[in-house]
């Protein structure tokens, strides 16, 4: 057998296994709700408003778990964010990451909007993510280029 007839056995199962890795997708929510929440208007005074985003395509076949106050809100993927509001207070935002979680501890204030990056970095094994409170300037410009993702429920 021949270098060309072992290449040509071997490129559609390489091809195959190609488009299969692919980008990482997740539930997303309907495009009216994505547009009403890209207005930023600021929630009650009685909660903080908290966008976490990810406006990357670096890991872009890698999901990574959310936590909001230790609850799991849902897995990001490139380009996708989440919003939910938060008592006023500390509050704890968790994402997962190569070996255990990554925590970034925030105080908010009601009536406000807080911006948070996640960011996926190169690891051992496979990409880790982390987490970074950004301005609200660049967090807003972070949020539009990404379209909202579901927040997940309990029934999932």
């Amino acid at each position: 057998m021949n270098i060309q007839s072992i290449l040509r056995r071997l490129a559609l199962p390489l091809m195959a296994s190609l488009l299969a890795v692919g980008c990482a997708s997740v539930p997303m929510e309907s495009a009216d709700k994505d547009a009403r929440l890209k207005l930023f208007e600021p929630p009650q005074a009685s909660e903080a408003g908290l966008y976490i985003f990810r406006d990357s395509s670096r890991g872009a076949s890698l999901k990574k778990t959310i936590y909001v106050n230790g609850s799991i809100i849902g897995e990001s993927a490139p380009n996708t964010y989440f919003y939910q509001t938060v008592p006023p207070g500390k509050n704890t935002i968790s994402t997962e990451s190569e070996f255990g979680e990554n925590d970034l501890e925030i105080t908010t204030e009601g009536g406000k909007n807080y911006f948070v990056r996640q960011y996926i970095r190169f690891g051992v094994f496979v990409g880790g993510a982390n987490l970074e409170l950004t301005t609200e300037e660049e967090g807003r410009e972070g949020v539009l280029e990404c379209e909202l993702a579901q927040i997940r429920t309990v029934l999932d």
